[in-house]
């Protein structure tokens, strides 16, 4: 038999109860739907927030001193760099590279009337293209100046839990680079509302001239950051300034407690995937059966009219394909249009939730969903495999029915 006949004979088969044709279509696309939801939103979630602790914190690639360690912010001589000029201005040969600056951090405490916080100096060059984020997240006063001598810059979440507006004074307490206490008095130059709720409350910004002077870690930095004009160039550039005398991290290196914590989560994502094809797989498997038992007299007929086993196989697993199209086809719209929302307006999970997860991550206050056409398109492959699979029992059971038997069925 021609496959158009076979198509007709399918289309009138579905088509004799259409409400449960529709209803096995619709989970088809609701399923797909559901899929394309869930791995676009934590697609969006995980490229975002990578990409807001690449541009606020760590760059694509850093280099710094080999016995660093982040964890202490460690002021020691020996734990910095002490060419760190001399090292960005190489880096900055590089055509990869976008922008090339010395940092220092330091611990502090900012100490006010009623608390004393525990926060991070950050001591940039102000000129940097580097910190162009944090020039654009000004909500109050200025930014940095090259010369400025006293000036501080503070996240407005920050500022406002302590009561600090532009213009007051501040206390800063630090162990310098000799391991003794030391205090200082800036001016609030400015406030800064990133969005990123675990920056905005613990970052405290100087010029690095200043942070050297106030830490005595005279010309050292702790990091050169390093921005490229193309993440995928990362170990290419990594490689050019890989030397014995400094430890050259990628971003990934750099976000590496991230990136295992949303491998671990990925592996619940995907059983929620397989959960939800399965329970779509069950869903046809049922309809398809039903229409073979409500269908056994006529298999039977055709069967005795000499109509093969195998075409009658094929029969049902056209009508499998046909219901899993159409539901993959609705699906992926109504998929679409539910990431396009996502991705638009995000979902506000507010302050306290985004700052949960400390300084490992630079969640925002709104999660965004991202398109990502290769995983839809796998997850529309996968459905319509699953809807085959599933098809085949109820086809198996239909073509091995014998036309005598199924005649005296009522």
């Amino acid at each position: 038999m021609s496959l158009h006949k076979l198509w007709t004979l399918a289309w009138r088969d579905l088509g004799r109860n259409r409400r449960r044709s529709l209803l096995t279509m619709l989970a088809v696309a609701l399923g797909l739907a559901l899929l394309m939801v869930m791995n676009g939103y934590i697609a969006g979630v995980t490229e975002d927030t990578l990409q807001n602790s690449i541009r606020l914190r760590t760059g694509h690639v850093q280099l710094r001193a080999p016995s660093y360690e982040e964890d202490t912010l460690s002021l020691k001589a020996t734990d910095l760099l002490a060419n760190p000029e001399e090292l960005a201005a190489r880096a900055a040969t590089l055509p990869e590279v976008r922008a090339a600056t010395p940092v220092l951090w330091a611990s502090a405490i900012l100490e006010t009337r009623d608390e004393s916080p525990g926060i991070q100096i950050y001591g940039i060059d102000p000129t940097s293209p580097i910190y162009e984020p944090i020039r654009v997240a000004m909500v109050e006063g200025t930014f940095l100046a090259p010369d400025e001598r006293n000036g501080i810059l503070l996240g407005k979440a920050l500022a406002a839990n302590l009561d600090i507006g532009v213009g007051q004074n501040v206390m800063l307490a630090i162990a310098d680079a000799d391991g003794q206490p030391s205090e200082g008095i800036f001016t609030v130059r400015g406030l800064f509302a990133t969005g990123i709720p675990s920056y905005d409350e613990s970052a405290a910004l100087l010029t690095l001239a200043k942070a050297q002077g106030f830490t005595r870690a005279g010309r050292h930095a702790s990091a050169v950051v390093i921005l490229l004009h193309n993440q995928a160039a990362t170990n290419r550039v990594a490689a050019a300034l890989r030397s014995p005398e400094v430890t050259t991290l990628t971003w990934e290196d750099l976000n590496q407690i991230f990136l295992q914590t949303m491998q671990t989560g990925l592996a619940f994502y995907y059983l929620l995937d397989v959960i939800v094809m399965l329970i779509v797989a069950v869903i046809l498997a049922n309809t398809l059966l039903m229409s073979v038992f409500e269908r056994i007299r006529e298999i039977g007929i055709l069967g005795a009219l000499g109509m093969k086993r195998r075409t009658i196989l094929k029969l049902f697993l056209l009508e499998a394909g046909m219901l899993g199209l159409a539901g993959i086809a609705a699906g992926i719209g109504i998929g679409s249009a539910a990431v396009g929302y996502l991705a638009t307006n995000g979902i506000p999970i507010g302050d306290r939730a985004a700052a949960v997860g400390g300084s490992t991550l630079a969640l925002g206050t709104t999660l965004y969903a991202h398109f990502v056409p290769g995983t839809f398109a796998a997850l529309a492959a996968a459905t319509l495999l699953i809807v085959v699979l599933a098809a085949l029992y109820p086809a198996w059971y239909a073509a091995r029915l014998e036309p005598v038997v199924a005649l005296r069925a009522e």
